[in-house]
């Protein structure tokens, strides 16, 4: 540790006092000043490296979004509320994760000792999950902008602000896309990107008919041929249309060695809505007890009795891709690495129909095959109109016109065409 931290929190505890129902009280501003540098001093000695090149990875992400701001119009991007807090200050957002930590140690509720071991938890977490999504935006980003190039532009957010951020997205009972893209003469193409969550629901009817989406696996990015507007089919299992295209992205050079508990993947019988009401107020109780400093008697959990029964799998992480293959049945799975993969690894996966695009870094070229594939698949579907964008001079042409011609927008439009094209002959 690069500083003294039982010398400043001496001198904390010195300018704050704890009253008798355990709650600390600042007698100075200096006091405020000196916990902050005890967050400070544990995240730099923790991450200090580690925050510059998260913020590096952020540099890209940016750069990525300025990119694609300009090429497809947007006027803005909406992140999820960790990620966008990672975002504006990487330290900062970690010392956030210490706040009740700090609290607890000062007040006497840890250790020093426990104190370490729970902060050093909570950033290296905090850190592993957010540069996973500075990756995957980035991927997402430059694939988008290469599309843009390609002649896409967003049709839907209609009000042109690109949601990363999916929290909320499902309460009328939908999964709606993040964003779909039209090209004039391909067709559409519809992103979900960490897709499907669970739906909302009251009681335990709702619950058991969409408790499919509290166990589906959720790959990075699902894209769809066509304009796409709900995803969900309750019917089947899983619980959603057919992806045209998954995409995978992982951003650690070790990931294939890692595995994942998949415990709650093989739980296909739901809880009921008084268990899990029951599960929450335990949860909350707890909370509770804990920060009053109080006792609470010993509850019979049998929630948590019954998912010790239940089936558990550990998988390594490259067959976990494989499972999202096998479950989803894409046309294609795409496997995107910042890191080169060994032979065995990229073997086993390409014979298992995946493709795999690896040694990425951040090479933005790389990712251009992504998008050639995804323009491939993009397609009208069952639409039989399209929105086109026109300037407000060139509008407000058509509308007078509409008028003086008595005649639709199309027909005008058409007749225009034909006539520019040489084809004058009637319909």
């Amino acid at each position: 540790m690069s500083c003294d931290l039982r010398g400043l929190l001496e001198r904390i505890r010195q300018e704050i006092s704890v009253d008798r129902d355990g709650i600390p009280r600042v007698r100075s501003s200096e006091a405020i000043d000196l916990l902050d540098e005890l967050r400070a001093c544990v995240v730099k000695s923790v991450a200090g490296e580690s925050i510059k090149e998260a913020e590096k990875w952020l540099f890209k992400v940016l750069e990525a979004y300025n990119l694609i701001s300009k090429k497809l119009g947007l006027a803005g991007v909406t992140y999820p509320k960790e990620f966008r807090s990672f975002l504006e200050g990487p330290e900062q957002h970690l010392k956030k994760k210490l706040f009740i930590y700090v609290n607890d140690l000062v007040r006497g509720r840890i250790d020093l000792d426990t104190f370490l071991q729970k902060a050093y938890a909570a950033i290296r977490t905090s850190l592993r999950t957010n540069m996973r999504s500075a990756y995957q935006i980035w991927g997402i980003f430059t694939i988008l902008g290469f599309l843009a190039d390609m002649g896409y532009r967003v049709i839907y957010p209609e009000h042109r602000y690109l949601n990363i951020d999916r929290s909320g997205k499902q309460r009328l009972g939908i999964i709606p896309p993040n964003v779909v893209l039209l090209n004039l003469e391909r067709g559409y193409l519809s992103f979900f990107h960490e897709a499907p969550r669970p739906l909302t629901w009251e009681d335990t009817s709702d619950l058991t008919r969409i408790w499919g989406f509290y166990t589906a696996l959720r790959p990075d990015l699902m894209v769809y041929s066509g304009k796409v507007m709900n995803i969900v089919e309750l019917g089947s299992s899983p619980p959603i249309k057919r992806p045209t295209v998954i995409v995978e992205f992982k951003e650690l050079g070790d990931w294939y060695v890692r595995s994942r508990d998949l415990k709650g993947y093989f739980r296909k019988k739901p809880l009921t809505a008084e268990e899990w009401r029951s599960k929450w107020l335990d949860g909350l109780f707890d909370g509770l007890a804990d920060i009053l400093g109080v006792k609470r008697s010993e509850v019979r959990r049998s929630i948590e009795e019954s998912l010790e029964k239940g089936k558990s799998l550990r998988v390594r992480e490259h067959r976990l891709v494989k499972l999202y293959y096998s479950v989803y049945r894409p046309k294609h799975m795409i496997l995107i690495c910042r890191k080169p993969l060994p032979t065995n690894v990229k073997e086993e996966l390409e014979e298992s129909g995946i493709e795999v695009v690896d040694d990425v870094e951040f090479n933005y070229s790389k990712l251009k095959p992504v998008a050639e594939l995804l323009d491939n698949n993009a397609d009208f579907g069952n639409e039989e109109k399209v929105y086109i964008e026109l300037s407000r001079p060139v509008a407000q042409l058509l509308a007078q016109l509409s008028e003086k011609l008595k005649l639709s927008y199309e027909e005008i439009i058409s007749l225009a065409l034909k006539k520019l094209s040489g084809d004058e002959s009637p319909q």
